[in-house]
């Protein structure tokens, strides 16, 4: 079972940064698809970013293109997403995904779609200010 805990969120106002962090409680981390998701109050949630297990593959979604990275530290068993130029719309809680992927065939393998993803986070706060 696969813990994962968000963390960097905030209340900023538009045009500022912010960096979310994603702790995972496993070693499998290394093997496992990463992405964020979000979602704004009445809203469903949506797919934010990606990054495949290799870190070779990355997906954006359109809203956030040009503004946001993924990225991934092994190491730390940790993924980020920084958030630069930000807009109140979004403004959401913000959850980590990831997606254990044992065949080193799908290294470069990610999906935009939240239930391709097996283990959440709790969500972390991000609130932008006009």
């Amino acid at each position: 079972q696969v813990q994962l805990v968000e963390s960097g969120g905030g209340l900023v106002q538009a045009g500022d940064s912010l960096r979310l962090s994603c702790a995972a409680s496993e070693r499998t981390f290394s093997s496992s698809a990463l992405a964020w998701f979000r979602q704004a109050p009445g809203k469903d949630r949506e797919f934010v970013a990606a990054i495949s297990r290799s870190g070779v593959t990355t997906d954006y979604a359109d809203s956030v293109k040009g503004r946001f990275t993924i990225s991934r530290d092994n190491a730390k068993n940790t993924v980020y997403l920084q958030m630069n130029s930000l807009k109140p719309e979004d403004t959401a809680v913000y959850h980590c995904a990831a997606k254990t992927v044992s065949s080193s065939d799908f290294r470069n393998t990610i999906a935009t779609v939240s239930n391709w993803y097996n283990y959440w986070g709790q969500g972390t706060q991000v609130t932008v200010s006009s």
